[in-house]
Order: structure tokens, then C-alpha cells, then sequence
């Protein structure tokens, strides 16, 4: 299962978070297809909650490139979605992670699974409305259960 998390805390020539995002899936579709795709979820920013709250959502590809090759796409697309790269964890206006490529594991320019994967609320909730039973590599647990884990959710469904 090749897992993407998308997110947005900054608006692109008008359009609201959720509506990049929305955009965002559109163009992950047209290029990779998507098997499956979560709702919207709103969360303060993290790690500094004075930024602009963040909109998030995750995705499941249908077919992808290897992990390097995927990463790099998935900046391309950021960049076009006018993505620019300053301090780390800066507000921005489209973030897409690579969180998981089926069993492979990684250790450096490309980590997988993504290091946020078992620990963010926004990241795991959306994720648990598409692959609740999936087992992240080097996890004994679901992703369904690492969100219970967490205890307290901050993220919360966006109607609309």
C-alpha cells in the first residue's frame, strides 16, 4: 500500500486549504491514479500552533514509481502548487509525505515509513478512514490502533 499524507495551512490565488488539497488529490490522481481517499481533517499547525491551522487528508496510490522517484514527483507537484521550502514545518500552501511504500524500509533522503507516521494525530486519523487495518513497517500495530494510542485527537473532520 503506497500512502501519501497531504496537507495545507496557506491559501494558493484564492482557493482555502481544503480546496488545494482537493486540487492537490486531482493531480496525484491524474498522475499515479488513487485507490482510495480520506476526508478532510482540520488541526492546529505542528509543531507551532500559532501558524495557520492546517487542513490535511491522506491518500492510497493505485500505482507508483519507486520510493526516490515517487518523492521526487510528489515535489514537483508541491512546487506547482506553489510550495516553498523555508524553515521546516513553516505554514504552506501544499506539504505532500510519502508515509508509507507497502513493506520497504528506508533510512535517509527518502525514510520510510515516514518518521511522523506513528506519532501525528492529523496524519494517522485521516489514514485510519482508508487503511485502518494496515500495518505500518516496523510497527506490530494497525494504523487504527496507533490512533487510539495517541489518546487525545486534536484533528477534526471538515464538512463541506
Amino acid at each position: 500500500m503506497i500512502l501519501i499524507g497531504l496537507g495545507s495551512s496557506l491559501a494558493l490565488c484564492g482557493r482555502l486549504p481544503q480546496d488545494v488539497i482537493r486540487l492537490a488529490a486531482g493531480a496525484l490522481d491524474a498522475h499515479f491514479g488513487v485507490a482510495a481517499a480520506s476526508g478532510l481533517y482540520a488541526s492546529p499547525a505542528w509543531p507551532d500552533p500559532k501558524d495557520p491551522p492546517f487542513v490535511n487528508a491522506a491518500l492510497a496510490l493505485a500505482a507508483a514509481p519507486d520510493p526516490e522517484v515517487l518523492l521526487a514527483r510528489l515535489h514537483v507537484i508541491e512546487a506547482a502548487f506553489g510550495r516553498r521550502r523555508s524553515r521546516k514545518n513553516a505554514p504552506r500552501t501544499l506539504d505532500l509525505d510519502l508515509l508509507a511504500y507497502g513493506d520497504v524500509t528506508m533510512e535517509g533522503p527518502v525514510s520510510l515509513p515516514h518518521p511522523g507516521l506513528f506519532s501525528r494525530d492529523f496524519v494517522l486519523a485521516p489514514l485510519a478512514e482508508i487503511a485502518p487495518e494496515f500495518r505500518p513497517p516496523r510497527s506490530d500495530r494497525t494504523i487504527r490502533d496507533l490512533l487510539v494510542d495517541l489518546g487525545a485527537i486534536s484533528a477534526v473532520p471538515v464538512s463541506g
